[in-house]
Parts: C-alpha cells; structure tokens; sequence
C-alpha cells in the first residue's frame, strides 16, 4: 500500500457508479420518451395506469368498428330513403292516372302507365348494393326479391301479389354502441306488395271480359265502377308508402345520432389514452435537463473522489524566515 493512502475507497466507487448508471438510465428513459413522443413502450411501462389504459383502448377500437358498421348502414338509409320516396312518388302517380281516367271518361292511356310504374318499381325492389347483394332480399341477397319480370308474369298469379316476392324475412340491424342497435333494413314485400298488389288488380281486370282499357275511348260502367273504387284503394298504398319512408327516416335519425356519439366517445377515448401514453414534452424537456445535471454531477464527483488523497487534507507547510 502507498505510503499515502487515497481518500476514496471501494466501497465509495462502488456506490458513486450506481448513481452514475441510475442517472444514466434515468437520461436514456427521457431521451426516448422525447424521441417516440410516449410515455413507455411497454405496458408494464405505465404502472397502476396499465388496466385503465388497455381497457380504454379496447373500448376505443370497439367503437371505431361501431362507427365503420354505422357509416354503412346510414350509407344504404339514405339510399332506402331515395327509393322509397321514388315508390311513394309512383303510389301517387298511379292515383293520378286512374282519377285522370275516370274524371276524362277515357282510359286509353291507363295501362302504358301501369305498365311503366310496374317497371320502375320492379326496378327498385330489385336494387342491388355496392357488393352486388339486393337490398330488399330480407336475408336472400344473392336472388332478386321481385321475381316477376312483366305484367303477363303478375296477372299469371292469379288475384294476389304474394306470389312475386322470394325475398326473405330477416331484417338488417347493426350495433351502434354497447347493448345498442338500430334496425335499418326491409323487405321488397313488406314496402312494394300494396302498391304490385293494385298493379295486379288493375292488369287483371284489363285482361278480362269487360277491360282492354286500350281499346276504350271512353269508360264502360263496369270500368268506371271498378276504377272509381282503385282510387281510394291506391291512396291507401300511398299513405303507406308515406308511412314506411318516415319509418325509414326514424332508423336514419338514430343512426345520424350514434354516430355523432360515437364521434364524442372516439375523442373522449383518445383524449383519455394520450394522456396517460403520450410524453408530455415540456415536462420531458425540464427531466431531461435535470437527468443530464445529475449524470454530470455524479460523474465529476467520482472522477474528483478517485484523486483524492491525504495531501488534500494535510496543512500547508509553514515557511520561516
């Protein structure tokens, strides 16, 4: 051993090296929160807050899968909306074309009429969605819920209407929230029957002893009785339509309105998971000083310890004249 024995000892190097790798990590740590922009990278990183973080993104990734299911079923609400406004239109332009029959005393006009209402609703009940499926088929998506093609077809029934519609009964509802859901969707024979119904009665009796509506340059009793009678008969099928397509705008409020709410909850959560994952940069930058003073602290510290030795604390010799 030197005749001079330093100051530092082991023990004294060994605890200023622990301090120098504690501030060292404690550096690193902040360097990488400043630099990924998170508060940890794992989620044993996040202590106590780890249950409350996971379970809120859980339930944030719940809702953005509520919100793309909502989004395509306002999406076919609206188009429903449009068509079932365009059949309602047809129930009034039927009306109008056997009131206009009756009040002129000529039907001649009557069934190239029926014939093209017949066409256009077939048209909607059959519509398709952007994947090809039908929109009306209650289920039975991939087989066109009017099977009926042409007036011949309708009045080959007989005297019900039933029988052209093969869509299903399952209607379409999607889940807008935990425990909630809004039903949406309908059958081509639920919202068209009434109206091919009176398509059917009409066609029918033009095709019968006392019809031939084209042929006629006026009305025979028989027809007018029976025409008098389809006026009311069709505004009945119109009123229902009307009722159908506010049926239709209900499920389209409610699904407007969830996902508004689910647009609120989509902040709250991510609001909520920033808080607790993201760095808080002007608290980080303020750390990240502190860390660096300490690391530096601590190295100069046992650098100066390592120096020291007794001649440090010895007395400056006296000089005599």
């Amino acid at each position: 051993m030197s005749t001079i024995d330093r100051v530092s000892t082991a023990q004294t190097t060994a605890y200023m090296l622990g301090q120098i790798n504690q501030a060292n990590a404690a550096l690193d740590k902040t360097s990488q929160q400043i630099a990924s922009g998170d508060t940890a990278t794992t989620y044993a990183g996040f202590g106590n807050q780890t249950q409350v973080l996971q379970a809120t993104i859980s339930a944030n990734a719940r809702n953005s899968a509520y919100t793309t299911a909502t989004t395509l079923a306002t999406t076919q609400a609206d188009i429903q909306d449009t068509q079932l406004t365009s059949l309602s239109g047809l129930a009034t332009q039927l009306q109008s074309a056997v009131s206009s029959a009756v009040a002129n005393n000529d039907p001649s006009t009557l069934m190239t009429t029926v014939q093209s209402i017949f066409s256009q609703a077939t048209s909607i009940l059959n519509s398709q969605d952007a994947n090809g499926d039908y929109i009306y088929g209650g289920g039975n998506s991939t087989t066109p819920p009017v099977s009926v093609t042409s007036l011949s077809q309708l009045t080959a029934l007989g005297s019900s209407a039933a029988g052209a519609f093969t869509n299903g009964n399952d209607l379409k509802s999607v889940q807008v929230a935990d425990g909630q859901t809004v039903t949406y969707g309908m059958t081509a024979s639920s919202i068209g029957q009434g109206l091919m119904q009176e398509i059917q009665n009409i066609a029918n009796f033009d095709a019968g002893g006392t019809g031939n509506f084209s042929g006629s340059t006026n009305l025979s009793q028989a027809q007018n009785n029976f025409l008098t009678g389809e006026i009311s008969a069709v505004n009945t099928v119109s009123t229902n339509l009307n009722n159908v397509t506010a049926q239709n705008g209900d499920a389209y409020n409610a699904l407007q309105s969830a996902a508004s709410q689910q647009s609120d909850m989509s902040t709250l959560y991510s609001g909520f998971i920033s808080n607790i994952q993201d760095t808080n940069m002007a608290n980080a930058a303020t750390q990240l000083q502190l860390n660096q003073t300490a690391l530096q602290a601590a190295l100069q510290v046992t650098s100066t310890l390592n120096q020291l030795t007794l001649l440090n604390y010895m007395p400056a010799a006296t000089t005599t004249g």
